[in-house]
């Protein structure tokens, strides 16, 4: 005689007293409990961070490298930044932060609503970041500073800034790459949380783009440290 499963056992959505779409996950076939799965997937997504920062350690050792052999070009050169657009970035990542977290913890709690309305602020400050620093990227490159052909220094500009303007266009492009990924990866998860699949119960997808979120507003305050106040 078969039995049969019922919506939940099957992944399924069920209504519930509350009225909005639940969802059970299902713990993969080769982990002994849900808390066992957990472990393992924070340990390897631990290791995926460790390799990010490894990607830009690369990177800042390069700057720290040509900032000793060039110390004034860089202070000649960091002048030319827009420090106002630099500081509005980084106050928009560290909101973008605090969504975030509130985002995780609103997923904990089994808080649908406020967990789908703090990842749309965080979209809209993730969003908010590329838009401005679209504007910084034009400017810089109307003046003449994109490295490589496009570098065309004026008169009174620092002897070798292209080196300094290659840095800076490496490591914040990089890094804008990353916040990229991240607004993909946080849409993802948005979508899944309309659907009611996160809960107390499970909600590790969403506290691994929370950390991984967080390691890319970490590295951009030190890209605004390194390049918007040398001096």
């Amino acid at each position: 005689m078969t039995t049969k499963r019922s919506p939940l056992e099957a992944g399924e959505f069920s209504r519930m007293s509350d009225q909005e779409a639940r969802w059970t996950h299902k713990v993969g076939h080769h982990f002994a409990n849900a808390e066992q799965e957990f472990s393992a997937n924070k340990f390897g997504f631990w290791l995926f961070l460790a390799t990010e920062i490894l990607l830009f350690g690369g990177l800042f050792v390069a700057y720290v490298v040509f900032r000793n052999m060039y110390p004034q070009m860089f202070l000649d050169a960091h002048l030319h930044l827009n420090r106002t657009m630099g500081a509005a970035n980084t106050v928009v990542l560290i909101c973008s932060s605090f969504t975030m977290a509130m985002a995780v913890r609103a997923a904990m709690l089994g808080q649908k609503r406020l967990q789908v309305g703090f990842l749309l602020g965080t979209l809209a400050f993730a969003t908010t970041f590329l838009v401005i620093k679209y504007f910084e990227y034009s400017e810089k490159i109307a003046h003449g500073y994109l490295p490589g052909l496009g570098y065309t220094p004026h008169e009174g500009d620092p002897v070798n800034g292209n080196i300094f303007f290659g840095l800076y266009f490496s490591m914040t492009g990089l890094h804008g790459v990353h916040v990229l990924a991240g607004i993909i990866a946080i849409t993802w998860i948005l979508v899944k949380a309309t659907k009611g699949q996160f809960s107390g119960s499970w909600y590790t997808p969403v506290e691994l783009v929370g950390m991984y979120w967080h390691v890319v507003d970490l590295i951009w305050i030190y890209l605004f440290l390194l390049f918007y106040l040398i001096g």
